[in-house]
C-alpha cells in the first residue's frame, strides 16, 4: 500500500469514528429537546467536558500552521498566543462565573440575548448577531482552508484540496447540527488526546532526529538565527514591544467575551466548574510552543519558504522524515483541530440567528424553543455553506475581513461587559461606541495602518470606543426601559 493510501485510510476511519462521536453525544436524549439542550448541552456539561470543549475551541489549525508559520517567518512575537491566552483564562476566572449566572437567571444562550435583555431592545440583539456573524465567517473559511492544506499535505496529495475543504464541511455540518453543543465536547476528547500524544511525540523527535538534541538545536539558534529569538523578531517585522503589549491586553479581553467562549461557559454545570476550568487550562497552553519552536526547527532543515508556504513548515518535518501512519495520525490530530472549533462557530451563529434575530419577527417568536432550534440548524448549514462556496469562488474576501474579525469583536466589550457591571450604562451610549470603535478599526486596518504608532490597531479603537460609550452615557442617560435587574446578580458573582 502506497504512503497516500495508508495516510488516507487512517483520516477516513477518524472521520467516521467523528461523526459516530458526535451522534453517540445525544443517543437516549430523544430529539435532543429544545434551543437550550442544542446550544449550550442543556447547561449540564461537567468541568471535564467543559476543559476539553474550550482547549479545543483554542487549539486550532493555527496552531499547527500558523504557529509554526509565524515562528519560522519573525520567531519571538508569535509568543503573544501564548501570553494572551494565559491572561485570557485568568480573566475568565472572574468574566466565566459572571456571564454564566446572567445567562442562567434569565435562559439565555447567547452574548447576543445577554446584550438584548440587558438593554430591553430584542433588536439589539438581532444587530449584534448580524454584525458578528460577518466577524465569524471567516474564521470558518479559514478552518475550511487550514484543514484542506493539512488533509492534502499528509495524504501525498491523494486527497485534493477542494475535495478536502467539502470533507470538513461535511464532517462538521453532520454531527454539529444532530448534537449541538454536547457533540462538540465528545469529539474534543478525541481530537485533545491525539493532539497531546502526537505534540509530545514531535516536541521530542524533531530535535533528536534533525540536531541531536534540543542542546544542539538552541545553541545553533541562538549562533545563526538571533533576530529570532527578539522582539520585533526578524525581517523587519512591525511587531514589536508596543504591539506584543498592546495584543495581549486586548485579546485577553476579547477572548472572554468571545460567543464561542461563552458558548463553553454557558454551557457548564456550575460557576466553580468554570473557576476550576480557568485555573486548569494555562496547562493546556504548553502545548502551543511546540509549532512555535518546530517553526523555527525548519529555518534549518526547509530554509527558504516563502508566502503560504511557511504555514506548512512543520508538516515538511513529518512528512520528510516519519513514516505514513505516523504522518496520517499527526494529519488527524491537526484535522480535528479545524473540525472542533469551526462546529463551535457554525453552532454559535445558529444559536444567535435562533435566538436573536428571527424570533424578532412576530410569528417565529411566538413558536417557541423548539422552533428556535430548527432555524438555528438551518442558519448552520447556510453559513458553513457561504464560507465553503466563497473557499472556492473568492477566497481572498473573506480573509480580507478576517483582518478586522478579532479586533472588531474588541468593541462588543464595553456593550456587554462594562453593561453587566455598571448600571448606569445606556443604550445610546453603548450603541455609539460600538458604532465608533467598529469604525475606526476598519478604517485603521484597510488603510494598511496596523499597527499604529507600534500598538494593535485594536487597542486604539478600543480606547476611542471606551471614551464615547462613558461621554455619551453621561449625556443622554439611561431609558426607563432598559433592563438592569441582572446587573446586581453580574456583580454578586464575581465575589
Amino acid at each position: 500500500m502506497s504512503d497516500g493510501a495508508v495516510a488516507t485510510t487512517l483520516f477516513g476511519v477518524f472521520m467516521v469514528a467523528t461523526v459516530a462521536l458526535g451522534l453517540l453525544a445525544v443517543r437516549g436524549r430523544g430529539k435532543g429537546g429544545g434551543l437550550a439542550e442544542w446550544s449550550v448541552g442543556g447547561r449540564s456539561l461537567g468541568a471535564v467536558f467543559i476543559w476539553v470543549l474550550m482547549a479545543g475551541e483554542g487549539y486550532t489549525s493555527f496552531s499547527y500552521l500558523g504557529a509554526a508559520g509565524w515562528g519560522y517567518n519573525f520567531g519571538a512575537p508569535v509568543l503573544y498566543v501564548v501570553a494572551y491566552m494565559s491572561c485570557g483564562y485568568a480573566v475568565g476566572y472572574v468574566v466565566g462565573p459572571m456571564l454564566w449566572a446572567y445567562a442562567r437567571r434569565h435562559g439565555l444562550v447567547s452574548i447576543t440575548d445577554m446584550v438584548a435583555h440587558r438593554f430591553g431592545r430584542p433588536w439589539l440583539g438581532a444587530a449584534v448577531a448580524i454584525l458578528v456573524t460577518v466577524f465569524l465567517l471567516p474564521y470558518i473559511q479559514l478552518q475550511i482552508t487550514g484543514m484542506g492544506v493539512v488533509v492534502s499535505t499528509i495524504s501525498y496529495g491523494a486527497i485534493s484540496l477542494n475535495w478536502a475543504y467539502f470533507i470538513g464541511f461535511a464532517v462538521t455540518t453532520g454531527f454539529v447540527v444532530v448534537s449541538g453543543l454536547r457533540g462538540s465536547a465528545w469529539v474534543s476528547v478525541l481530537k485533545d488526546g491525539l493532539v497531546i500524544v502526537t505534540l509530545a511525540f514531535l516536541a521530542f523527535y524533531v530535535p533528536l532526529h534533525y540536531f541531536d538534541g534540543y542542546g544542539p538545536f538552541l545553541d545553533r539558534l541562538v549562533a545563526e538565527k538571533r533576530a529570532w529569538l527578539t522582539l520585533p523578531g526578524s525581517g523587519g517585522s512591525p511587531y514589536g514591544e508596543a504591539w506584543f503589549a498592546t495584543t495581549t491586553f486586548l485579546n485577553a479581553l476579547t477572548v472572554v467575551i468571545f460567543p464561542t467562549t461563552v458558548a463553553g461557559y454557558l454551557g457548564a454545570r456550575s460557576a466553580d466548574g468554570l473557576r476550576r476550568n480557568a485555573i486548569w487550562l494555562p496547562a493546556y497552553n504548553v502545548l502551543l510552543f511546540v509549532p512555535m519552536f518546530l517553526g523555527m526547527a525548519a529555518l534549518f532543515v526547509v530554509p527558504g519558504l516563502t508566502g503560504a508556504d511557511s504555514n506548512l513548515a512543520l508538516f515538511k518535518l513529518v512528512v520528510d522524515s516519519l513514516p505514513a501512519w505516523v504522518v496520517g495520525v499527526v494529519g488527524v490530530a491537526a484535522a480535528l483541530s479545524s473540525i472542533v472549533p469551526m462546529a463551535v462557530f457554525m453552532l454559535v451563529i445558529g444559536t444567535m440567528w435562533g435566538s436573536s434575530v428571527l424570533p424578532v419577527v412576530p410569528r417565529l417568536r411566538r413558536a417557541g424553543d423548539r422552533a428556535g432550534k430548527a432555524v438555528a440548524q438551518v442558519v448552520v448549514v447556510v453559513a458553513g455553506a457561504i464560507a465553503l462556496v466563497l473557499t472556492y469562488a473568492a477566497p481572498n474576501t473573506l480573509v480580507r475581513l478576517s483582518l478586522i474579525s478579532y479586533e472588531g469583536m474588541a468593541q462588543l466589550v464595553p456593550m456587554l461587559l462594562v453593561g453587566l457591571l455598571w448600571r448606569r450604562l445606556s443604550l445610546v451610549g453603548a450603541v455609539s461606541g460600538l458604532v465608533v470603535g467598529v469604525g475606526v478599526v476598519c478604517g485603521l486596518v484597510f488603510s494598511e495602518h496596523d499597527p499604529v504608532f507600534g500598538m494593535n490597531a485594536g487597542i486604539v479603537a478600543l480606547a476611542v470606543n471606551v471614551v464615547v460609550t462613558v461621554g455619551v452615557t453621561y449625556a443622554f442617560p439611561r431609558d426607563r426601559d432598559e433592563r438592569a435587574d441582572g446587573v446586581v446578580l453580574a456583580r454578586e458573582s464575581m465575589v
